[in-house]
């Protein structure tokens, strides 16, 4: 049989009927499920990525190809050693991996390549479309490899093979072809990189690199909070307000459950700052945070943003794409603005929600997913339910858990803290030695009103630390709204002199009119000749002209 290339199991597989080792060729082998093999890829990408896990199965394939060629050279009565080295295609559809067909070439593709051959039923195909999806790439990976490590050991030369069509690609069957190394062009080379252990020294120098640049911003980032005297808690968090610290609490105890949080609040107060600390105090922590903001994302691609699509579902659509539920899964997904979400898709999200699962443009079956979702909105959902803009059942399903974060301007406790915070990174990222703030300029930050909350207030230290001529950010370099906020009318410390509270209040409505003595004298319901007269007792400037 040998003789006539007909290679058949009951030649190469030998056992004990009681059970215990398993001879191929001579050579012990195991029989392992391929799902098991499939759970190992998936495994493997999400921790070390494309690059990593595909170098570790292209280079596992190859040392099998190898010593499978190796044993076979003595296992088999060869009639010809020409059928040894033509045998790994045999081989290969015996093991189980994959079936092996030849091609046949059309004269219009141009002179036989080195080795080629079409691939059916290949077990890294299914493995990969049943864990990962379907790629843009092709994913027998450890199958090419082990048709060049047969190839390189029979022809005493490095022989390299590479998939041009892959199923996983969505391509009908498998096709390889190989060349040896010096006739690969140029272009796939990088293709060829797999095959060698640098592919996995680099992306692990990679990795060790970004570790140590991490560990350096975090020391950088230290020593500046050290020396503007801010202290953060261990999830970064700043907070001294009563009522900022009960949501922080709240949300670490719902980080412990999967059920749906809404986190609400005005526009910058930090919705997806207290959503990422729900992830990273969850058992979800090392699966990925994937955030989408439902406002920036047009209706008619909201669907396939969220879902995903099927090649050819609408125009443009060239391959499958998973949606972020996919992206999500294991992980948290984050949907901001979630009071924007059109009424057509607010009933497939609360059955994506309900199911766990979601279904592609474009295609008829549903996939499960587990994800834990986290929602936020500026908008008083209530109210808009009872507008009949919302549905109510989705508006429950979503608020499983509230959270509400106030304004900045009802926990002033934090304004410092914060500012102290957000300038101490702003001079960070812009290579600044700004160090603290002026008392003028902490005073002047305690007296706006801060409609934009958070944001806003790393907006003006991000200027002032911009435009700051000395160490320290001074009261002239805030913004004008900033600069022109009048004093709160509520004594706090010590109570001051009523005069001099007089003083300040008037100068900052004239400062905030930019010197326009008949608009301040008519917004503080005084006579011009009144408000000229304390100028003049101030010594103010404006009482000269």
């Amino acid at each position: 049989m040998a003789g006539q290339f007909e290679l058949g199991l009951e030649e190469l597989l030998s056992f004990e009927p009681g059970g215990g080792l398993i001879q191929f060729a001579g050579q012990r082998v195991l029989l392992m499920d391929p799902v098991a093999l499939g759970l190992l890829r998936k495994e493997l990408v999400g921790l070390m990525g494309v690059t990593a896990a595909r170098g570790i199965f292209t280079r596992l394939g190859y040392a099998h190809g190898w010593r499978t060629a190796e044993a076979m050279k003595t296992a088999v009565a060869w009639k010809e050693e020409s059928q040894w080295r033509r045998a790994g295609g045999r081989l290969h559809t015996l093991q189980g991996q994959v079936r092996v067909e030849r091609v046949e070439r059309k004269p219009e593709e141009g002179p036989e390549p080195f080795a080629e051959a079409q691939w059916r039923d290949s077990y890294e195909a299914e493995q990969h479309l049943l864990h990962l999806g379907q790629a843009d790439h092709p994913v027998c990976w450890s199958l090419t490899g082990f048709a060049s490590g047969y190839m390189s050991y029979v022809n005493g030369r490095e022989i390299y093979c590479t998939e041009v069509r892959c199923v996983g690609m969505g391509d009908a069957a498998c096709r390889i072809v190989g060349r040896p190394s010096e006739e690969w062009s140029t272009e796939c080379k990088e293709v060829l990189r797999f095959y060698e252990t640098q592919c996995m020294e680099g992306v692990l120098g990679q990795v060790t690199d970004a570790l140590k640049q991490a560990e350096r911003k975090l020391r950088a980032k230290r020593q500046s909070l050290a020396r503007v005297g801010v202290t953060e808690d261990p999830a970064g968090m700043v907070a001294r307000a009563e009522a900022m610290l009960r949501v922080i609490n709240l949300g670490r105890r719902a980080a412990k459950v999967d059920s749906t949080v809404l986190v609400t609040g005005e526009s910058g107060v930090g919705k997806e700052r207290i959503a990422r600390l729900i992830h990273d105090e969850s058992t979800r922590a090392h699966k990925a945070f994937v955030a989408v903001n439902c406002a920036a994302v047009t209706e008619s691609l909201l669907e396939s943003e969220l879902f995903g699509h099927a090649r050819g579902a609408f125009t443009g659509a060239t391959h499958d794409r998973p949606g972020l539920f996919e992206a999500a899964h294991g992980g948290t997904l984050f949907l901001d603005e979630v009071g924007e979400v059109p009424s057509s898709m607010q009933a497939k999200l609360l059955r994506a929600l309900q199911e766990k699962e979601v279904r592609r443009v474009g295609e008829n079956t549903s996939r499960k997913v587990d994800v834990r979702v986290v929602a936020a909105t500026n908008r008083d959902l209530a109210e808009e339910v009872r507008a009949g803009r919302f549905r109510q059942d989705l508006y429950y399903r979503l608020r499983v858990i509230e959270l509400r974060i106030p304004p900045l301007r009802e926990r002033r406790e934090d304004i410092l803290p914060l500012a102290r915070l957000l300038l101490a990174e702003a001079a960070e990222r812009l290579g600044r030695k700004v160090t603290g703030l002026s008392p003028d300029a902490a005073d002047q930050l305690l007296r706006y009103a801060w409609p934009g909350n958070v944001r806003e207030l790393g907006n003006a230290l991000e200027r002032a630390v911009a435009l700051c001529e000395g160490t320290r950010v001074e009261r002239e370099d805030l913004p004008e709204e900033v600069r022109a906020a009048p004093p709160s009318l509520v004594p706090s410390g010590n109570p001051r002199r009523l005069e001099d509270m007089e003083k300040e209040y008037i100068l900052a409505v004239l400062a905030q009119n930019a010197g326009n003595r008949a608009r301040t004298a008519e917004q503080l319901d005084i006579g011009v000749a009144t408000l000229y007269r304390k100028l003049k007792q101030y010594g103010h400037p404006e009482a000269a002209h």
